[in-house]
């Protein structure tokens, strides 16, 4: 899990949209939950933007330098899974 303390050396932005109350954002919302204090304890200065909006599909962006984003969709994702997503966004960002 040592790529969650280089997020802020490949990413300027992490932005994460989800449903508060619908069942395809129940893995996201508990992703957030165990996860975000553990990011941002390594990460302090990236921003981490959590956005809930009714009727929305669970989103992961991550925006890397000159502008450049990259989306995934999070729905049917288990956690784990939204972990190896947030994992490879960080990896291209790592490449760039």
């Amino acid at each position: 899990m040592a790529w969650r303390a280089n997020l802020s050396r490949n990413l300027k932005e992490l932005r994460i949209l989800f449903s508060p109350s619908s069942p395809q954002s129940a893995a996201t919302r508990a992703f957030i939950e165990k996860n975000y204090r553990d990011l941002k304890t390594h990460n302090p200065k990236l921003p981490i933007l959590i956005r809930e909006a009714t009727s929305i599909e669970p989103q992961l962006w991550a925006r890397y330098d000159l502008g450049v984003e990259r989306g995934i969709r999070l729905e049917g994702l288990t956690e784990e899974q939204i972990s190896k997503a947030l994992e490879d966004l960080a990896k291209v960002g790592a490449s760039r």
